[in-house]
């Protein structure tokens, strides 16, 4: 059975996530500011 404390492994999700996260939040916004705009005009 697996240990409940694999820091190994939680560190290397945590990294994987956080760097989605600094791509995919700044994307997000800049794809809603385009339709604002779009649907402003």
């Amino acid at each position: 059975m697996e240990s409940a404390n694999d820091h190994k492994a939680h560190n290397q999700t945590y990294g994987s996530f956080i760097g989605t996260l600094k791509w995919s939040v700044p994307l997000i916004a800049i794809i809603t500011l385009v339709v604002v705009i779009l649907i402003a005009d």
